[in-house]
């Protein structure tokens, strides 16, 4: 085989040494892009900072003030909200009202003049709410953070969105760029910029950036149009084809080398994926109390045409190291939304769970992609479960929580797989905001048919118990597995106990099949006692 195209490869070779020159522009271009959308990446990071340090600030103080004060618009309470007015250089003002939002009192005794500009929002491991408000006579939109105090009055905290003028967002950036604030829901608090440029772009090019305010449901977004920047570049157009020109003879003779030498797995993997041999497998998640189908996990095989299955075993880990696995994931998903679409459309509880790498943490994009995928689609975000995979330990963990930060506002759900394996990914479980513990198979191993008690596996339950998290077994292959996890109150596993991982018709089979709206294909069965 080799032998059959090593003249076309050796010609592919050939031309392709005379690539750089033709490329310099479109290297250019690149390195531009990535540069820029770093600088943007540092202002619009610096942003969500700004708006997180007042947000947590008015959250601390209201937490404060209800602390100290067991009755509300008392002596004491005015004046623990006097105390909190001057140690805070964000407070604005602290207003005691009911549902219909009749004021009974306020830190300085008067009437809060505000109104709203958002509907309020929950914040993802609090108690307290956020809603965007027009205050007083502020030049920038309010914060509101909210506390329910017993069950008919509340109590708000307003701070500005920025401690500075709003112009101060687009300081030390390009004359047209442009910053934007918006909620979750897509709601607006505030532009400053050249906003209609890049709202009515067209075909015009904008490097853009984007940050989460932490857990806020606040979203920062910020751009220049890409012409503007590329200008400033102009100087090393000459200096690149230069460059570029002297690279011609020497990569000719290397790339002529590679060709005759090279048999590494990674361009048959790339293309393996862009010809859609990456197929998901789905392995059910079952509720060990009802026996019904609560879910699966996305799993990938690779299909050759030759008819051979390649196991993830053999080819993960190295594409989590090129970087493969993101193009792998966003195929995965894709093709996971033609598959079970319809079926999610007819089972709304159920769950499907995603493996994600380190390199998801880095790239930050996987919230675009699962938004792009999924907003028009039957499947709902709530029905998506992201699993934190720890091949490589997470590096940038500040990026991390942000990503999963921006899942949360979408409604998914995250879990931690492998728990108790990885990279010390126990320490995470409370810093990445994980919902899901999915308890590995080495700890399900430990179960024996005369087995009373697992200390490693009965610890980990107890733990996710007192977490408020949902518990997932995974690689149960025997009953006594079952039983003895069903006894310690875990309610959903996976295993070759009920089923291996299924392509996407037998799937659809079991799952219509075990929720009572289907009946069972003979032909699944058979597949199913085989495996």
């Amino acid at each position: 085989m080799k032998s059959k195209y090593s003249h076309a490869l050796m010609l592919l070779a050939a031309i392709a040494a005379f690539l750089p020159v033709l490329a310099v522009d479109f290297v250019l271009d690149s390195y531009v892009r990535v540069r820029e959308r770093a600088v943007l990446q540092q202002s619009a990071d610096a942003v969500a900072a700004r708006v997180q340090a007042t947000a947590y600030e008015a959250i601390a103080s209201l937490r404060r003030i209800l602390a100290d004060s067991p009755s509300l618009c008392t002596p004491s309470f005015v004046a623990n909200v006097h105390r909190q007015l001057e140690q805070s250089i964000y407070l604005k003002q602290v207003l005691v009202e009911n549902a219909d939002g009749v004021q009974y009192c306020d830190a300085l005794g008067k009437d809060v003049k505000y109104s709203a500009l958002s509907r309020p929002l929950t914040v993802p491991n609090h108690t307290e709410t956020l809603e965007v408000v027009q205050y007083a006579d502020l030049r920038v939109p309010a914060l509101k953070v909210t506390q329910s105090f017993g069950t008919a009055r509340k109590v708000s905290a307003f701070v500005p969105v920025l401690a500075a003028e709003a112009e101060s967002l687009v300081g030390g950036l390009k004359p047209t760029s442009m910053v934007r604030l918006t909620l979750a829901d897509g709601a607006e608090i505030i532009t400053v910029g050249d906003a209609r440029a890049y709202d009515e772009r067209g075909r015009t090019e904008f490097v853009r950036a984007e940050s989460f305010v932490g857990e806020l449901p606040i979203h920062v977004t910020a751009a220049v149009p890409f012409a503007m920047v590329r200008a400033d570049y102009a100087d090393l157009d000459a200096s690149f084809t230069v460059v570029a020109a002297l690279m011609c003879g020497a990569f000719l003779v290397l790339a002529l080398q590679y060709v005759r030498k090279s048999d590494l797995p990674a361009f048959d993997l790339e293309r393996a994926i862009a010809a859609g041999e990456l197929k998901p497998y789905y392995q059910p998640v079952i509720n060990l109390r009802t026996g019904a189908l609560a879910g699966c996990e996305v799993l990938c095989r690779w299909e050759k045409k030759s008819g051979e299955v390649v196991s993830p075993g053999a080819f993960i880990e190295y594409a989590e190291v090129t970087g493969l696995a993101l193009p792998m994931t966003l195929s995965l998903m894709q093709q996971m939304k033609v598959d079970l679409e319809r079926l999610c459309a007819d089972m709304p509880e159920l769950k499907i769970s995603i493996n994600l790498f380190e390199g998801h943490f880095r790239d930050g994009s996987v919230v675009d992609d699962v938004q792009t995928i999924f907003a028009n689609s039957a499947i709902q975000f709530r029905q998506l479960v992201f699993e934190v995979t720890e091949r490589k330990p997470i590096e940038r963990m500040q990026q991390a929580q942000s990503v999963i930060a921006g899942l949360h506002a979408l409604g998914c759900r995250i879990a931690m797989d492998d728990a108790g394996t990885g990279h010390s990914n126990l320490a995470y479980l409370q810093t990445l905001g994980v919902d899901i513990i999915k308890i590995d198979r080495v700890f399900v191993e430990m179960i024996k048919p005369d087995t009373t008690a697992v200390p490693v596996l009965d610890g980990l339950i107890s733990m996710a118990r007192e977490l408020g998290n949902d518990v997932v077994a995974e690689g149960v292959e025997t009953e006594a597995q079952a039983l003895y996890l069903r006894g310690r109150g875990v309610v959903q596993a996976q295993g070759y106990l009920f089923a291996p991982p299924l392509k996407a018709a037998p799937f659809k089979d079991l799952a219509r099949a075990l929720n009572g709206s289907g009946e069972v294909d003979p032909a699944l069965v058979a597949q199913v006692a085989a495996a």
